[in-house]
């Protein structure tokens, strides 16, 4: 917990990010097959919070499940959700043959613990379009964050949520997107809340080893040098995709 809620990290943007090649060569399995989603629904419909604190997205039994490790701060996760979430969405998950959960990682400790806070606040159904928004409008929102950091210096979990949320825009952010702030600020200040974002850090150290974000999982693999929507394209290829 108390390195999670630190500051030391919070001016590391530069922390998240796996750029490189994948360097190996794979073996390429049999095409894997497609679902039809429930009536009247699409797959992207289909959302659901797991067991691991993370939201699923697509058909629960797809062939294929990805994982992406990600951070709201981390510019690596937005150019992913800009550029290879639409793709996902709108081909394997639609066709029923993958799942994506998204697995929030505060990479950069306190700076994160706000925006992971106010994301779980909306649940399951506006979960995504949340996520997107916070993705999608992350360089305004960040723009703040050397003071915001010094005024926030010194402070418990809980009070630094606030600062952070407060001083970077993120309950006006979330209010104008429908999210009450007595319920935000509820979020912000929830002791099992804050303890649960160290707790799934801690867990995902320990299964994963996950050292930047975004860091994707497939099929219970661990994707090594895969950071960016062109170095994921050849790996779920070659699992079938």
């Amino acid at each position: 917990m108390r390195k999670l809620l630190g500051l030391a990290g919070a001016m590391a943007l530069a922390a998240c990010g796996q750029q490189g090649t994948t360097g190996e060569a794979t073996a390429v399995a049999a095409p894997v097959a497609g679902k039809a989603p429930p009536a009247g629904k699409a797959w992207s419909d289909v959302v659901s919070a797991t067991p691991e604190g993370g939201y699923r997205m697509g058909n629960p039994d797809a062939p294929l499940k990805l994982i992406e490790y990600g951070s709201r701060a981390c510019p690596y996760c937005a150019k992913f959700d800009e550029e290879g979430f639409p793709a996902l969405k709108d081909g394997l998950i639609k066709a029923g043959k993958l799942s994506y959960e998204f697995r929030d990682y505060p990479i950069h400790g306190a700076l994160d613990l706000a925006p992971i806070l106010l994301g779980h606040c909306v649940g399951a159904d506006a979960f995504f379009p949340m996520l997107d928004q916070m993705m999608r409008n992350q360089q305004e929102l960040l723009k703040n964050v050397e003071p915001v950091a010094r005024q926030a210096q010194g402070q418990t979990g809980p009070q630094v949520a606030l600062i952070f949320a407060q001083g970077l825009g993120y309950l006006d952010f979330v209010k104008q997107r429908g999210l009450p702030e007595p319920r935000a600020r509820q979020c912000l200040t929830d002791p099992k809340a804050i303890q649960a974002v160290a707790d799934r850090y801690q867990a995902a150290n320990q299964q994963y080893n996950v050292a930047g974000t975004p860091t994707f999982i497939l099929n219970g693999r661990k994707l090594d040098n895969v950071g960016d929507w062109a170095q994921l394209q050849p790996a779920l290829k070659a699992a079938g995709a």
